[in-house]
């Protein structure tokens, strides 16, 4: 019996996909352990105002991005996209750094996720409970929403994310009654953003965003995809950037802004919590349980990531065929879901291994697993997102679609030059990312493995084109959806 090769179809509304990018980017952990670390790290008060910028930038990325996602429909989005573009072995070089590099970010969070149930158990329950075992509860979690249907992550990422959104509304309208120093705007002044440090603010601030170009990746699984991608990716950064912006915003006027920046020094990650349960004990506790949730939805939004890239690879012959298989019962690239979670296992059991005994104690997850691949992880997406940029100008040059120039060539245009000069920012301050203290290995190693995988994946497509010419050629044409099989959309029509 002959095994199928293709995602479910037609499933994801534009609101369900909205609310799945947005579970990537993780409001409430961003809120919480990105905003004081940003402060913290940069000694600048325009953290409100990076939020803004970088989502302009990539409000830019998502016109040309957008447009070619109604013509190119792929589970391998940056994958297809560069092979369109720019030709088959730039996108398995593209293929292979986006595998790594959400590889990289999914498994990178268990480090945190783990530490901070493990925490939580031990405050509610004074029960010891190691880091790697509370990690490893989430990951039968993730896992088994990984071969179910993609509705019921859906529904799972909605709700979690609602309940994100939920709290750090009440948390930032606490911040404003609070406000100490009266309702000010310094944080939102454009001269303490534009200063000295201002690379710092962007390095750490994109990483906030990640995931907001995963509604590609859902392309083959909506209900229509060239009625749903551009819009969801519109609304997603839409509402992320904005939403960061004023919540950012609001925390520093709770803590104020003379203080906003010593107060993230002194308690940092911790400072949302200690803030909160100096004026609500029991909220402060809600808030510790979301943001556990809030990593969980981040894990599945990942992990989905990955897995329909392994499905998109493995179908197309760059990697082993069985990759390539899919649920008969829910259509989802259960073979790829099983690759991402035998991975994530891997490196949960070599970090707790490494970490026994280790001097940094139960920080160890945090200041290794998640520290190290996450940041290297932004940086391969964000390297990624530039090049998707010049593939979308090369693409679009063989046939305009439709499109004007400033679609086609000037979005795209100025969208990669914004990223490459925050991927440049990320490696000029890895150091300070990654938290070490005068020079480290790591500093190399970490991106190095993210550019030694798209070299790889440059290698590998070569040997394709020698050895496998017959799948190498196969992958011209990535539109996995023919435009002669959508499905017209037509208004208030209960059958569109």
């Amino acid at each position: 019996m002959q095994q199928p090769t293709r995602l479910a179809r037609r499933h994801l509304s534009t609101t369900a996909l909205v609310f799945m990018i947005i579970a990537a980017s993780a409001p409430l952990t961003v809120l919480a352990g990105g905003v004081p670390t940003s402060f913290a790290v940069s000694g600048l008060l325009g953290v409100p105002v990076g939020y803004l910028i970088l989502g302009l930038i990539l409000a830019v990325f998502a016109i040309g991005y957008g447009a070619m996602s109604g013509h190119v429909q792929n589970a391998g989005a940056f994958y297809a996209y560069v092979a369109e573009g720019l030709g088959n072995r730039q996108g398995i070089a593209a293929a292979i750094l986006a595998l790594v590099s959400y590889n990289m970010m999914q498994v990178g969070l268990y480090g945190l996720f783990g530490f901070s149930l493990a925490a939580l158990i031990t405050g509610l329950f004074g029960i010891a409970v190691p880091w790697w075992l509370a990690a490893l509860l989430g990951w039968v979690i993730v896992g088994a929403l990984g071969v179910n249907s993609v509705d019921l992550s859906a529904k799972v990422l909605g709700v979690l994310v609602a309940l994100e959104f939920l709290v750090v509304g009440v948390v930032s309208i606490l911040a404003l009654v609070a406000a100490p120093e009266g309702i000010e705007f310094q944080t939102l002044d454009p001269q303490n953003f534009f200063t000295p440090g201002i690379g710092v603010l962007l390095a750490f601030g994109i990483a906030a965003f990640m995931g907001f170009e995963s509604g590609a990746i859902y392309s083959e699984e909506t209900k229509n995809p060239r009625k749903t991608v551009a819009p969801a990716t519109y609304v997603a950064v839409a509402v992320i950037a904005v939403f960061y912006m004023f919540s950012s915003w609001a925390f520093s006027v709770g803590v104020g802004a003379s203080s906003i920046v010593a107060s993230s020094q002194e308690f940092g990650p911790d400072l949302v919590f200690v803030w909160l349960a100096e004026r609500s004990p029991l909220l402060a506790d809600v808030a510790n349980v979301l943001f556990i949730t809030s990593l969980l939805a981040a894990l599945v939004a990942f992990h989905n990531g990955a897995a329909r890239y392994f499905f998109a690879l493995g179908r197309t012959g760059v990697l082993p065929k069985k990759l390539g298989l899919t649920s008969a019962r829910t259509g989802a690239p259960f073979a790829g879901s099983l690759a991402q979670s035998a991975v994530a296992v891997v490196v949960i059991v070599v970090f707790a291994l490494a970490g026994a005994g280790s001097p940094l104690g139960d920080l160890f997850p945090v200041l290794t697993l998640f520290t190290w691949l996450t940041n290297a992880a932004a940086f391969g997406l964000v390297f990624l997102l530039a090049i998707t940029s010049i593939a979308v100008v090369a693409w679009f040059s063989r046939r305009h679609h439709g499109h004007g120039v400033g679609t086609r060539v000037v979005a795209p245009v100025v969208s990669a030059l914004g990223l490459i000069t925050v991927a440049i920012l990320i490696l000029v301050n890895f150091d300070l990312m990654i938290g070490a203290e005068g020079p480290s290995p790591l500093v190399a190693i970490m991106p190095g493995i993210i550019i030694g995988s798209g070299v790889v994946g440059l290698i590998w497509g070569e040997v394709l084109r020698r050895r496998h010419p017959d799948v190498y050629r196969a992958m011209q044409h990535e539109d996995q959806i023919p435009e002669s099989q959508e499905l017209p959309v037509v208004a208030n029509h209960p059958h569109s």
